[in-house]
């Protein structure tokens, strides 16, 4: 029963952070360590409720998704499938370039704390320099645009930078609005987050039992209804709110964790 509860909150932890700019694997290391549900197999499951994030924004954004699929590009198309591929390249080969020592050596709570902070500096700054937005909506955003968010995405590799925070914030300096860029970073981090947790499941395939599929199960449901529930209301926030908010809760989790786990 114990396992079953903390696949729950993992579940709900994942739903609700993945797609906030406030790192989701930030938060899960941090749960996993108070949980004390870590280890290999706690890893693997970690993977595999991710896929119910991504779940949630194919549903969501279904209708984006099918029409990504024409494969049609040029001037006056909107956004197109070269938008995805030019935000999905930097940090897809810097993950590949880099995946065992990101794992080795950063995914660990000393490393989270930095990432929160340091992410959330970049936050403040995207919300006081931001250019006044040349892209108010998902349709305006250019191939340069895309470009440049898909290299602030690269931070993101740095657990606890957030992989939203991030290309909300690259897309903010760059001139898109809070909402073009913040639903730009959703449909992007399906293809990205499927792949690395694809590659990750992969090689984590010897953890995976019959015996724990329940429990695995259970997570990725609580991810994937608590994360649609997440990207709604987000984006209904990124209407009314600064990026800075966000910024200063990740300040507060920084500190609250640093006397916890430190």
């Amino acid at each position: 029963m114990g396992d079953l509860i903390n696949a729950i909150i993992m579940g709900i932890v994942e739903g609700l952070t993945e797609f906030l700019p406030v790192s989701s694997t930030g938060h899960l290391i941090l749960t996993a360590e108070l949980l004390n549900f870590t280890g290999d197999r706690a890893k693997t499951f970690e993977v595999v409720i991710q896929f119910g994030a991504v779940l949630a924004v194919l549903v969501l954004y279904r209708k984006r998704f099918v029409k990504l699929l024409n494969f049609k590009i040029g001037n006056g198309s909107g956004l197109n499938a070269l938008h995805i591929l030019l935000a999905m390249a930097p940090a897809g080969i810097f993950a590949v370039l880099l995946h065992s020592l990101i794992k080795d050596y950063l995914f660990r709570p000393q490393t989270v704390l930095i990432g929160l902070i340091a992410g959330g500096i970049l936050m403040i700054i995207a919300d006081r320099v931001k250019k006044k937005p040349a892209a108010e909506e998902l349709d305006d955003i250019s191939y340069k645009q895309a470009f440049a968010i898909g290299c602030f995405q690269v931070l993101s590799l740095w657990p606890g930078f957030s992989r939203s925070g991030s290309t909300i914030s690259g897309g903010m300096l760059f001139g898109t609005s809070q909402k073009a860029a913040a639903e730009f970073t959703f449909i992007v981090s399906v293809p990205i987050m499927a792949g690395a947790s694809g590659i990750d499941l992969l090689k984590s395939r010897e953890f995976l039992t019959l015996s724990d599929l329940p429990l695995f199960l259970i997570g990725l449901l609580a991810a994937f209804i608590v994360g649609m529930i997440a990207v709604v209301t987000f984006i209904n926030m990124m209407k009314k709110i600064k990026l800075s908010w966000f910024a200063y809760y990740r300040f507060a989790l920084a500190a609250l964790f640093s006397f916890i786990i430190l």
